[in-house]
């Protein structure tokens, strides 16, 4: 008997505080225009001091919990995206399952950059589809601003925080885990990197004074690979899963930039009411950008049901990744 992987439940959390535009002009030397012709951001979603990965990643987690009816002792694995967890070690997934009450459960982080959330759909599809596990939570989370240099006015205008999350299991109806594609080419790795920290260049006053600890990015050569990774995640997917393009019916995209988003959804030759966007409000959340999307769209009943989903992310790496979902008759959105 083939078994199949359903997301049953989708959550998402977002701090309070907003940083907008105008706030941005304060700051560094840009406008609103020139941020909105460029990526189509008007304002991003920030973190206080006080606040960690585990923080926002358990809200999702409860949120999407909730959504799938699940009880604590429900779930049998967490596994988390992120580039931002709250310590090299333990492991934020651990410290999420702790403060959940899920027991002793395998948990652990991953980093993929911003296709970390695709990447932990297709371990739990796996997980599932294997027989070996019934019940996954994957989360993708990011606080991006806590690495931002806020004196470079070409990346601090990009990103925000939040956390998305999504219960998997073994039985549906749901949004059931299609065909994927997925890879990844470390020689442009460092066109998008956090130089400091690592065993390559270990915390030093050095590399606190050269700004290593932060993000660095030429946003033209990544635009560039960026648009190509995104189509060929799509398409290559599709083509797993054996599905035409003409049976697409809503694109979730990572949401990084707006023109990156346009591109693919040419590529799709899909119409602007079928391409999910809420960039303009949250900005790049990294790992947490499609399952903040996701759950908009699941509780905004944008997703319909039946309807064929396309999922997909590019991000550090270089990484990207594609997958199918099959919104089946039956699944409420909660």
């Amino acid at each position: 008997m083939n078994r199949n992987a359903y997301i049953v439940g989708t959550g998402h959390h977002v701090p309070e505080r907003k940083l907008t535009n105008a706030d941005l002009e304060k700051i560094v030397d840009t406008t609103d225009e020139w941020i909105v012709t460029r990526t189509g951001i008007r304002e991003r979603r920030i973190c206080d001091e006080q606040t960690a990965n585990s923080d926002i990643s358990s809200e999702a987690a409860r949120n999407a919990m909730k959504a799938a009816g699940w009880k604590p002792e429900d779930v049998q694995m967490i596994i988390l995206g992120t580039v931002t967890p709250d310590y090299t070690f333990p492991s934020t997934a651990a410290l999420v399952a702790d403060r959940l009450g899920l027991g002793h459960i395998p948990a652990y982080d991953f980093e993929a950059g911003c296709s970390g959330f695709i990447y932990g759909l297709i371990q739990a599809k796996a997980f599932i589809e294997s027989g070996l596990l019934d019940r996954v939570l994957v989360i993708g989370a990011d606080m991006l601003t806590k690495i931002t240099n806020w004196d470079d006015r070409t990346t601090c205008v990009l990103f925000g925080d939040g956390a998305g999350a999504v219960a998997i299991s073994s039985e549906g109806p749901g949004g059931r885990l299609g065909g994927f594609h997925w890879g990844s080419n470390g020689s442009v790795g460092e066109h998008l990197i956090q130089p400091g920290g690592g065993s390559r260049n270990p915390a030093s006053a050095e590399t606190i004074e050269q700004n290593l600890h932060t993000i660095q990015m030429d946003g033209s050569r990544i635009f560039k690979h960026a648009v190509r990774a995104m189509r060929d995640a799509c398409l290559k997917a599709l083509e797993m899963d054996g599905t035409p393009k003409s049976e697409v019916d809503l694109l979730i995209s990572h949401q990084a930039n707006l023109r990156i988003i346009d591109a693919t959804a040419r590529a799709l030759e899909l119409q602007p009411e079928q391409v999910f966007i809420n960039i303009q409000k949250y900005g790049n959340t990294s790992a947490a950008s499609i399952p903040i999307a996701l759950d908009e769209a699941v509780r905004e009943g944008t997703i319909q049901k039946p309807n064929t989903v396309v999922l997909a992310a590019f991000g550090a790496g270089l990484t990207w990744a594609g997958i199918i979902l099959h919104w089946e008759e039956g699944t409420e959105g909660k």
